[in-house]
């Protein structure tokens, strides 16, 4: 009689590549069109299972400061104790607690983000987790993209000034997407 012994599931770890990755927001502005925001400076990894290339789990964090919304002065009031306030609150992070996949290369990251000292659970819907590629250099490379939605007064952003007509200048709905390329560690 032989026994088999099964080899437990590979554990990859893959770092983020700042260079090639963007997060980005967009919020209602005057009640009338959306303004979009872009952070650089991301840092994080990610855990896949092999080989069912499995997302298990996802830890990131973003300088707040680097906020560019192609206005100056709307970055520095972004910057300010209005909004991020910056001096006290210099990084956004994500730790995951649950990952869901739903088939496809897509999954549900449920998990803590931290914004402005709050910390709120919040789920990114994960999607076109791509399948390892080697570059030009010979490090293999995966990418994804995430998104969320989140009320900006649930972080303690609450600033916002009145208008005319009504309304508010500022939406509480913020929409946050990911793209990102990660290296693998």
């Amino acid at each position: 009689m032989s026994a088999t012994t099964a080899s437990p599931a590979a554990v990859t770890t893959w770092n983020i590549d700042p260079a090639h990755s963007a997060a980005e927001f967009k919020v209602k502005h005057m009640m009338i069109s959306n303004v979009k925001g872009r952070f650089s400076g991301l840092s994080g990894t990610l855990t896949l299972h092999e080989p069912e290339h499995t997302l298990t789990r996802v830890e990131a964090s973003i300088d707040v400061a680097t906020v560019n919304t192609g206005d100056v002065q709307r970055d520095g009031h972004l910057k300010s104790g209005d909004f991020f306030d910056v001096e006290k609150f210099p990084t956004m992070t994500f730790a995951s607690t649950r990952v869901q996949p739903k088939g496809d290369g897509e999954f549900d990251v449920t998990g803590d983000l931290t914004l402005h000292g709050l910390s709120r659970t919040v789920t990114f819907a994960v999607s076109d987790l791509s399948a390892p590629g080697k570059d030009p250099w010979g490090n293999t490379r995966i990418g994804l993209t995430a998104t969320t939605k989140i009320n900006r007064k649930d972080f303690g952003l609450s600033w916002n000034a009145a208008l005319e007509a009504g309304g508010f200048l500022v939406g509480d709905e913020i929409t946050i997407s990911l793209d990102v390329q990660f290296l693998k560690a």
